[in-house]
């Protein structure tokens, strides 16, 4: 009788991890209740608060290659410490400063029959402000948490590892943070931003007690000046020369893109269209959280059962067809079923595609290779959002706001069935095997 091959342990430090993940992401779950709201208190135009986000994601397009260099140089546990405590000390500004405004803004309740309020642009311009700087420490705080996976679980456990990370930010992030931000910015429209300030402290003390268990979180000792032209060179050489990951990048950073031409709109669809109060608009958010649940867990299991490649096609299918079902709905229970399916699809594109990156980069080139395919993925980002803004902007004069905000999602289905037909004839299974038989005969 053959001895049961025990189960592999994903160690203390992972779980540690797994927690931060969990509660900064529930900080996230609360911002991404309290922004939008304050920003739709604060202005009404769709070209504006487009422009806010457009600030947030732009360190995406201008520093994350910058980001891969610092996150291959220094301590990567270090780094993701020193962001955390930094977002919380930002926070704090914005809490303090949407505190002192707080008698300016009008009742959140009304918003849905505001169009015409007058912007207050000493608040809108603190926001700008410091979504910039949030970004930039996003950027490089992202990045280099991606990297610290690989230091503390097997690469064998790399994808049941991710599919529980990303289950957990889904519960944290969507399913329990915004019904909770709801709740807490109906008793005071700036007591969210303390609460999230609170939850980036706790995630970094987190971080700083895990210990590498794998390999070291500090990469192979560089001496000299940092070159960034030559090392952000010799990042963009490898990823560049991958028959993989380089369409890889470029397929999510046109995905991305196209998702941001009404993900920047959404709180003013969700406002107008789908009449949704703030409870109603956290109770939506939830739909994010269940399908993210359920990618992260289902994820590893449905790309062993019909393979990577067909798991990438399926999420690339799925994609646009929610959004031109959203596009036609005006039924919030409607779009938070499509939210589902969209996000299930979409966490199951990331559980594949990062556990790849993991596993096929090697660890010295690990934080700059990741940080020019999230150039390509991510930096496309603040493009779609301001297209998208601008495109409601143009087109509510002639069609009227409604008809506006619907365009943008029948555009962004039309542009992601094209994406579609092209990405699954170079994202196939057998590009997927050959990438991983080369890299285990390396």
């Amino acid at each position: 009788m053959k001895a049961a091959i025990p189960k592999s342990k994903l160690g203390a430090s992972y779980w540690k991890l797994w927690s931060a993940t969990a509660i900064s992401n529930l900080g996230d779950g609360i911002a991404a209740v309290a922004y939008p709201w304050l920003a739709s208190a604060v202005t009404r135009s769709p070209f504006l608060i487009a422009l806010s986000v457009v600030v947030s994601r732009l360190p995406w397009l201008v520093f994350t290659l910058f980001a891969g260099v610092l996150t291959d140089r220094f301590n990567r546990k270090r780094i993701v410490v020193v962001m955390n405590i930094f977002n919380g000390l930002l926070t704090l500004v914005v809490a303090a400063f949407v505190y002192l405004e707080r008698e300016s803004l009008p009742s959140l309740n009304e918003l849905t029959s505001i169009t015409d309020l007058e912007t207050n642009y000493s608040l809108y311009f603190v926001i700008l402000i410091t979504a910039f700087l949030f970004g930039l420490a996003e950027v490089l705080r992202d990045n280099t948490a991606q990297t610290m996976m690989p230091a503390v679980v097997q690469e064998k456990d790399l994808e049941k590892a991710n599919g529980r990370m990303w289950s957990a930010e889904s519960l944290t992030n969507s399913f329990i943070g915004p019904p909770l931000g709801s709740f807490i910015v109906s008793i005071a429209i700036f007591l969210p931003f303390f609460v999230d300030a609170v939850t980036f402290f706790i995630a970094a003390a987190l971080i700083a007690v895990m210990k590498p268990t794998v390999k070291s979180f500090k990469p192979e000792d560089k001496s000299g000046k940092i070159n960034f032209r030559a090392e952000i060179k010799e990042g963009f050489g490898w990823l560049w020369q991958h028959e993989l990951l380089r369409p890889m990048a470029i397929i999510l950073g046109l995905v991305n893109g196209i998702a941001a031409l009404s993900g920047a709109i959404f709180i003013l669809f969700a406002q107008e269209v789908l009449e949704t109060t703030v409870f109603i608009f956290a109770v939506l958010g939830t739909a994010a959280a269940v399908g993210g649940i359920l990618g992260g867990l289902l994820g590893p299991k449905v790309s062993a059962k019909i393979g990577r490649g067909r798991s990438l096609a399926l999420a690339l299918f799925t994609m646009p067809l929610m959004a031109l079902f959203i596009g036609f709905s005006s039924l919030w229970y409607l779009v938070w079923i499509f939210v589902a399916l969209e996000t299930f699809t979409a966490v199951l594109w990331n559980v594949v595609t990062v556990s790849l990156r993991q596993s096929l980069i090697p660890s010295h080139l690990l934080g700059r290779v990741n940080s020019v395919y999230r150039f390509f993925a991510w930096g496309t980002i603040p493009i779609g959002t301001l297209l998208g803004g601008t495109l409601v902007s143009i087109l509510q004069s002639g069609l009227g706001r409604e008809m506006a905000f619907r365009s943008v999602y029948f555009t962004g289905a039309a542009l992601g069935f094209a994406l579609f037909l092209y990405a699954i004839r170079v994202l196939t299974e057998a590009k997927i095997e050959e990438a991983r038989a080369a890299i285990s005969h390396a």
